[in-house]
């Protein structure tokens, strides 16, 4: 019989409550759930916010954030899950940071929280109260780690500088229709 200590406790409630944030969120982002606009509705507001085409960032984050809180929240892929998460949690701060840090002004607090708990979470890894613990391990190895990493790193970079030349392309165009007027 395995005996479970204090940390694979503390483990297993980061995983559940931050994995099941982190579902819902994605929910409401591909199901319209819990309020959400679906996809329809969030790829309406990616486009407002920069990220194109917005259908498939709505997609892209949904499934970033509803799989990676879900295989989070059972321990399962955690490399990849926690990844995941804070890649797409990295998106969302970027829309966010030109408020500030705080949520209450708009700011990027609640973002960086759910992408620095899911980074830790993978580097930590899910504890032993886990669907990766009963299968061993198989997709829980050192190695996954940096390169869960190093993938969504490169993912995010390719995604939030094209949101950055696209605010930028968007912003040159309304000075040239000020200098128009």
């Amino acid at each position: 019989m395995t005996c479970f200590d204090r940390r694979d406790l503390g483990l297993l409630l980061l995983r559940l409550g931050t994995g099941g944030v982190l579902a819902a969120h994605g929910a409401q982002k591909l199901l319209g759930w819990f309020g959400g606009g679906g996809i329809e509705g969030t790829g309406r507001f990616m486009e407002s916010v920069g990220y194109r085409p917005g259908k498939a960032s709505a997609m892209a984050a949904g499934l970033a954030e509803a799989g990676g809180g879900l295989l989070l929240a059972v321990g399962l892929a955690t490399p990849a899950a926690g990844a995941a998460a804070a890649g797409a949690m990295a998106g969302a701060a970027a829309v966010h940071a030109p408020s500030g840090f705080f949520a209450q002004s708009g700011g990027y607090e609640y973002a960086a929280s759910l992408g620095l708990t899911s980074a830790g979470l993978a580097i930590a890894g899910p504890g032993r109260i886990s669907v990766d613990h009963a299968l061993g391990h198989t997709v829980n190895r050192g190695w996954m780690v940096p390169a869960a990493f190093a993938t969504v790193a490169a993912a995010t970079c390719v995604v939030l500088g094209a949101r950055v030349r696209q605010l930028r392309r968007e912003k040159e165009g309304e000075q040239e229709t000020l200098f128009e007027e």
